[in-house]
Order: structure tokens, then C-alpha cells, then sequence
């Protein structure tokens, strides 16, 4: 037969695996209890769950909360001591239904319970939160691996050195024409070596029609084209002709007037055939 006083006096005085003992600075010797069906994780008469034999307690796996239920009627059966109660995940759905299945127990172990029931909520919530930020993850990187990869990668620049030489050396002897037409490398490295020849021609290709095509749709602004200058200068010229002749006319009618006297129709025709000549080179 259980008798709960009994068995405080043993576990308290005495031994008890799950007693951990700690020491504050300034202040009296605290006891915690390691048991996992604590509701309060403190050692003492009524929060021990061996020293009850009415208990109950909320435990929290893979992120859902279960009552668990202890009562005297199953003490001489320990592998049906506890029973488990599912709870929902809504908190105030699984209040009420702590409220139903603790009707009858102490008013402070309801208190406790509902306590720790709004605790492991909490943390629940902050877990779902820090799941959703996006957070560094670190990764350890051993030593002798990192050593490895460093010669690695000074072995793979060596050989890609290398390589770069030899496909320069051969595009200088393919264009020299020092093999002529038999060829006895590798197809790997005869087919890169034409890859890039094909590159450089494209190339001057592309320049080449870059070149034809610039200032292709450019606006620009030229004087009048040199016919029609000319042709300006020509008639001026004449003009200038012109006048001249028509001032030697002018003297030499003059002088001749100067002998014989004055003939104004002389002079009239003169000007006339000046007026005619002009308008035929204005034409």
C-alpha cells in the first residue's frame, strides 16, 4: 500500500536520484528536482511527483502538449500508472479541457499546470518565429580538407598554365604554316586551337561591319554644293565684265563726242545694248 507521507520522509531525509542541490551566493541551499513529471522543477512536498499520489502534469513532445493524469487507482499497476490526455493546440480550447480533467484536484496543482501549459505555449510560438527568419547557418571546415583543396587548386593553375601555352605556341605555328597540312596532336586541343581562330575572325568581321556601318542615319549640315557657287562667281564676273565695257564704251564715245560734238543718240544705243546684254546673261 502507497502512503505519500512516508515516502517525502525518505526521499527528503534521506536519498533520492532526482534531488539536485545548488548553491546561490548570500542566500540558503536551493533543491530542484530532475524528474520529467515535476510540474515545477522544485523539490519539495507538494510538487514531488513520487510523494503524490493524486498528480498531474503537462509535457510537451514534437511540438504537441499532453496532460498527464496519476491517481491511486492505478499505483499497483506501474506500467498504467500515467495516463495520457492529448491536447489541442489551441490554448484556450486546451485550457478548457484542463479545466474538465482537473476538476477535482487541488486548486494549486490546477494553477501549476495551467502555469506551465501557457509557458510551453510561449516558447512554441517563439520557435515557429525563429524557424521563419533566415539565419546564418555555420559549418565547421576541418583543417586537413582545407589543405587539400589549397593544393588542389595550385595544382589545377599550374596545369591550366600550361595549357594556355601550349594552345598559344600552336595558333602561332598554325599560322605560320609550319606543319603544313598533317597534324598529330590531340583532337581535344586541335579543336580549341580552330574555336578560337573561328573567335578572332568573327571578330575582325564584326569590327569590320561596325566600321561600314558608322554614322549610318546621322544628321549633318553642308554648305550649298560648288556648281552653284560657281555659277555665282560667273555672273559676278560678267557683271564685273560688264561694267567694265561699258565704261570704256562711255569713254571712248565721249572723246569722240569731244571731237565731233556731243550725239546723245550714240550714248542712247550704247545703252540699250548694255540693258539687253544683261538681262540675256541674268537669264
Amino acid at each position: 500500500m502507497q502512503h505519500d507521507e512516508v515516502i517525502w520522509q525518505v526521499v527528503n531525509q534521506n536519498f533520492c536520484s532526482f534531488k539536485v542541490r545548488t548553491k546561490t551566493q548570500g542566500k540558503d541551499t536551493q533543491n530542484f528536482c530532475r524528474n520529467e513529471y515535476n510540474v515545477t522543477g522544485l523539490c519539495n512536498r507538494q510538487s514531488c511527483p513520487l510523494a503524490n499520489s493524486r498528480y498531474a502534469t503537462i509535457i510537451e513532445k514534437e511540438g504537441w502538449c499532453y496532460l498527464y493524469i496519476k491517481t491511486i487507482e492505478r499505483a499497483h499497476s506501474p506500467k498504467n500508472l500515467w495516463e495520457r490526455i492529448k491536447l489541442p493546440k489551441n490554448y484556450a480550447a486546451a485550457l478548457k479541457m484542463v479545466d474538465e480533467h482537473l476538476e477535482f484536484f487541488p486548486k494549486n496543482l490546477i494553477h501549476r499546470n495551467k502555469q506551465r501549459l501557457t509557458k510551453i505555449h510561449q516558447y512554441l510560438i517563439r520557435m515557429r518565429k525563429l524557424k521563419l527568419k533566415v539565419t546564418p547557418k555555420l559549418v565547421g571546415a576541418p583543417k586537413k580538407i582545407a589543405r587539400r583543396e589549397k593544393r588542389r587548386e595550385q595544382k589545377a593553375e599550374k596545369i591550366a598554365l600550361i595549357d594556355r601555352a601550349i594552345k598559344a605556341e600552336l595558333v602561332q605555328r598554325f599560322k605560320s604554316g609550319l606543319y603544313g597540312d598533317i597534324y598529330n596532336f590531340s583532337e581535344k586541343v586541335y579543336k580549341d586551337v580552330l574555336e578560337e581562330i573561328a573567335e578572332e575572325t568573327e571578330d575582325e568581321k564584326e569590327d569590320e561591319k561596325e566600321y561600314e556601318d558608322e554614322g549610318v542615319g546621322e544628321v549633318e549640315y553642308v554648305e550649298a554644293y560648288d556648281d552653284e557657287l560657281e555659277d555665282e562667281e560667273d555672273v559676278e564676273g560678267l557683271a564685273d565684265l560688264m561694267n567694265q565695257g561699258a565704261g570704256s564704251k562711255r569713254e571712248a564715245s565721249s572723246s569722240s563726242s569731244s571731237k565731233r560734238g556731243k550725239r546723245r543718240r550714240v550714248e542712247l544705243e550704247v545703252e540699250e545694248e548694255f540693258e539687253a546684254f544683261a538681262t540675256e546673261t541674268e537669264k
